[in-house]
């Protein structure tokens, strides 16, 4: 971190001027804190790549299969309440006035729900989705090898821990906050303008770490690190990142096969419900 290029060729050869060949105090810390910090840009990426394609999935999961889950509820629903009608037993018509309170509308449903069914019922956009018709999914973002380059340079460059002074590291938070937007997208071209922002940006130069303070930036990105272990789990362990894994090559497969099962669910409670109201 604060050795000079040549000090850094050295390796562990390099000596302190005048110290008689010993190596300085600080080199083995230095070393360790440029792998650390090399290692954790490396898993912040591989993080954040997981994260936008759960996100993504969850919005095309939603789309695609949400449709069909309301219709399955309703149609639950209403097989409970034509039971509860022709067998006139309480507990019956217990089970079915819960299962249409859990339908009815609540403050924000629409939202909640993005438009797919009120109080009446599955809205016509929805119907629609269930008969088949195309839906557009949500595009579906797989950063590429150039995009993950840029990503890793510039937070490698523009980290907020790199900074010495608090205004300085209010701008690179606030900067690096457009490049994680911008890795999301996946949009190079914004990438590409990122860096050449910060190129043209003021240049600080870092006062020579003490050892103490290597010690800190040490621990600082051991608790990262951990913190980026427990978001990662969290995303492999979330009902969409077991998805994923369980089809990591060809997710849009998994929903199909997922929605072909809820399909011919929609079909047996359908029959029956004619049955029961024949």
């Amino acid at each position: 971190m604060t050795t000079s290029e040549g000090e850094q060729g050295g390796g562990a050869g390099a000596r302190t001027p005048g110290g008689g060949g010993a190596p300085r105090p600080e080199e083995r810390l230095e070393r360790a804190v440029r792998a650390a910090e090399q290692a954790l840009i490396e898993f912040e990426i591989a993080v954040e790549t997981f994260r936008v394609e759960v996100e993504n999935f969850s919005r095309l999961h939603e789309q695609k299969l949400g449709p069909m889950y309301a219709r399955l509820e309703e149609l639950d629903a209403r097989i409970l309440e034509a039971r509860a009608a022709r067998t006139g037993d309480p507990e019956d018509r217990r089970r079915a006035d819960e299962a249409r309170a859990r339908l009815m509308p609540i403050p924000g449903v629409e939202e909640l729900l993005n438009g797919w069914m009120d109080g009446d019922g599955l809205f016509p956009e929805a119907t629609a989705m269930l008969t088949d018709q195309p839906v557009r999914p949500p595009q579906r973002v797989r950063p590429s090898e150039e995009a993950r380059k840029l990503y890793r340079d510039l937070a490698r460059k523009a980290h907020p821990d790199l900074a010495q002074e608090e205004k300085e590291r209010q701008r690179r938070e606030e900067f690096i906050t457009r490049v994680n937007a911008a890795y999301a997208r996946g949009d190079e071209a914004e990438l590409r303008e990122l860096a050449e922002e910060w190129a043209a940006g003021p240049e600080l130069k870092r006062a020579p770490s003490a050892a103490d303070e290597l010690y800190a930036r040490l621990e600082w990105l051991a608790r990262r690190k951990e913190l980026l272990t427990l978001v990662a789990k969290e995303l492999e362990e979330s009902a969409i990142g077991a998805m994923l894994r369980l089809a990591p090559d060809d997710p849009d497969r998994l929903l199909e096969e997922i929605a072909e099962q809820l399909r011919a669910q929609m079909t047996e409670r359908e029959a029956e419900l004619a049955e029961l109201l024949a």
